[in-house]
């Protein structure tokens, strides 16, 4: 017999923020990714070069995507530090390809551009609660999941929108069951700044 009279609280959230940053791409911009060296990645294709965001032509789509981690930085993680992005690079999963279940290493906060029209339907991304081995799975029932019990949450991505979320977690993209390739661009992220206290010998200068 269920208890009656119980109270169910969060304990911690994990974010991800979507903000549309189409303002800031242009068709020629648009041309340029599509148009970038591309080599295999395992199952799906990835740019040769790793610092797309550093080339000339993209300088707009960089900037707002700087605009949009400041936010993060301020107003989600709530800190003074800077949020500045490492590698960038280009993607692309034809029809029949997904990306399997992965995390990034070395960054703090990651992200996937999706700078053009997406496939029909546009494979979503897929985040799962647990960043480790799991060696009991103790899976809720059918059409019990909610926000305290569910294993994953699935994001279905959107034309000129940006993407954040925290590097540790580990997420993948259904395979593309769509006619057409589907075109995204992720980075990684790093802090500037100072973290710890001089008093506290903890102080460290990024």
């Amino acid at each position: 017999m269920a208890e009656e009279g119980y109270d169910v609280q969060p304990l911690f959230s994990e974010p991800i923020f979507r903000v549309d940053i189409g303002h800031a791409i242009g068709p020629e911009q648009v041309d340029y990714i599509k148009r970038l060296k591309m080599v295999q990645n395992q199952v799906n294709l990835i740019s040769e070069n790793l610092y797309i965001f550093d080339e000339p032509p993209l300088k707009s789509i960089k900037k707002a995507v700087e605009d949009a981690l400041y936010t993060y930085a301020r107003e989600v993680m709530g800190i003074s530090q800077k949020l500045y992005v490492t590698q960038s690079w280009s993607l692309v999963n034809y029809p029949n390809v997904g990306m399997h279940g992965h995390s990034h290493s070395n960054s703090i906060v990651s992200g996937s551009l999706y700078y053009t029209d997406m496939p029909s339907p546009p494979s979503r991304m897929i985040f799962n609660r647990h960043t480790g081995y799991q060696q009991l799975e103790l899976n809720p029932e059918k059409g019990r999941r909610n926000l305290y019990n569910t294993p994953m949450s699935v994001v279905t991505p959107k034309k000129g929108e940006v993407i954040l979320f925290s590097s540790r977690l580990t997420h993948l993209v259904e395979t593309n069951t769509a006619a057409t390739p589907r075109y995204s661009v992720a980075f990684n992220t790093f802090i500037k700044g100072k973290l710890g206290d001089y008093r506290d010998v903890s102080e460290l200068q990024l």
